[in-house]
């Protein structure tokens, strides 16, 4: 039983050659199709200056990890930067040039600037395809942002303007980012992306002494413990709708499911089958049901029952230790999970009620910690291939066809990918820095970002 709690930990925990075969590129996020967007440094009327560096860190890191722009460096701009729409001045016609004389060649004529232009950041060398601006005040107890958003490709300012709007925060720096975060995520999806703002990321930190679930931002702020056991817990999932956390705890001795009220932080009922684990849920996408890991018939199988734990029925049936299920959100037909019925872990796919078993990994190496993709077509997972075991890095798969692709190289341990919302982004656990922490990346493997640094963090996953 010993070696049954270390597997299952260790598949808990998480999985650099390049690929020798010719891999898709399954998330396309080419950085040559992203739109220019020039966002400067707002700045704020009286005490609301206090907090701009906030504000304008928080917009231009929105923008950034969002994947759809390119972001102009700020040391291209013009030295006028508009603040309202008022501050625009339409340059006037060029003069008319003296007349030249016999074999001398004139430059065309300029027009005469009178401020701040539209073509200042569309032409060399901004070349921005988009602008940001605004300003912030302090009314009524109020921080308020006044914020436009431009496309300065256009002839003239009333069909530059996509939309201006005024966004309310609390006076202080917590009101300031949530402005940008706001006015970020009203710019992403005007041009058609998802916002990740009001997703949350939950994870596991020993932060306290302690493993406990915990949550945060998806830019790390506003990190917050959920549960305060003063035991192991870990394996977060939350269900579709984010209301409930189902988590693998020790506080009774040997593992055993949890569900808490994510809005209520009360626990909520669950049967814990008479066995000496159970653990690693995962819900269904109508959030009805839960599939979960139980030694209840021996090796460790997977288990689907209501979610309060009645009417558990086995849907596989091996000498092996098999955990990790994770249903298809599109389609709630098919499940990964993670199995050593081949000898050492790997990724198997089934229907839900366990028929059609297939192996989805090669059968090199350690996979694990599989997550499906928010289409339903592509899973992210941890392997080893290519390393000893222990050595994960992030990898993405087409579930249809086999092909992979490679996200991290070699660069510390690498596991638990969970995708975001929006289909782009990706939260995992790496020791990279030194510690075991939780970033963020592209799902290309670009732009990475360090949420946590605080104890030892795991285990992250996105929740809607």
């Amino acid at each position: 039983m010993r070696m049954k709690t270390v597997w299952i930990a260790a598949a808990c925990a998480g999985a650099a050659l390049l690929l020798a075969q010719q891999t898709d590129v399954l998330v396309k996020l080419t950085s040559s199709e992203r739109p220019a967007v020039a966002v400067p440094d707002f700045r704020g009327s009286g005490d609301a200056q206090k907090f701009m560096d906030a504000f304008n860190q928080t917009l231009w890191d929105d923008l950034q990890t969002s994947g759809l722009f390119r972001m102009v460096p700020k040391g291209m701009y013009p030295l006028r930067v508009p603040q309202r729409p008022e501050d625009f001045r339409a340059p006037l016609p060029a003069p008319a040039p003296p007349p030249a004389r016999r074999g001398q060649v004139q430059p065309p004529p300029q027009p005469v600037s009178q401020g701040p232009w539209l073509t200042d950041w569309s032409a060399p060398p901004v070349n921005a395809t988009y602008l940001a601006f605004g300003y912030t005040a302090l009314q009524n107890n109020q921080l308020v942002l006044f914020g436009w958003f431009y496309n300065v490709t256009q002839a003239d300012l009333a069909n530059a303007q996509l939309f201006g709007k005024v966004y309310l925060a609390t006076p202080d720096e917590a009101g300031a980012r949530k402005n940008a975060h706001d006015f970020a995520a009203d710019i992403i999806s005007r041009l058609g992306g998802r916002t990740l703002a009001g997703s949350r990321v939950y994870f596991v930190s020993d932060r306290t002494g302690h493993k406990e679930i915990w949550s945060m931002d998806p830019d790390g702020g506003n990190q917050r413990p959920i549960t305060s056991y003063r035991s192991i817990s870990i394996t977060p999932a939350i269900s579709p709708d984010g209301t409930k956390i189902a988590f693998t705890s020790f506080v009774r001795g040997n593992p055993g499911i949890f569900i808490h009220s994510v809005e209520t932080g009360r626990r909520l009922p669950f049967f814990n089958q008479n066995a000496s684990i159970n653990a690693t849920p995962g819900f269904t996408p109508d959030g009805k049901q839960i599939l979960f890991s139980s030694s209840l018939s021996g090796d460790p199988q997977i288990y689907i029952a209501n979610v309060d734990g009645s009417q558990a029925r086995r849907l596989t049936s091996t000498r092996s230790i098999e955990v990790e299920p994770k249903v298809n959100p599109k389609n709630g037909t098919e499940v990964v999970f993670t199995s050593g019925r081949s000898g050492v872990p790997q990724l198997y796919r089934m229907n839900i009620d366990g028929a059609d078993v297939q192996r989805l990994t090669s059968g090199e190496g350690h996979a694990v910690n599989a997550d499906w993709h928010p289409d339903g077509q592509i899973i992210a997972f941890a392997w080893t291939r290519g390393h000893e075991p222990g050595f994960f890095n992030i990898f993405i798969m087409n579930v249809a066809n086999g092909r992979f692709d490679q996200l991290t190289h070699g660069v510390g341990k690498n596991e638990n990918p969970s995708w975001a919302p929006d289909g782009r982004h990706l939260v995992f656990a790496s020791n990279r820095s030194g510690s075991t922490q939780i970033w963020t990346m592209l799902a290309d493997g670009t732009q990475l970002k360090q949420l946590t640094t605080q104890g030892r963090n795991q285990q992250p996953v996105w929740s809607k």
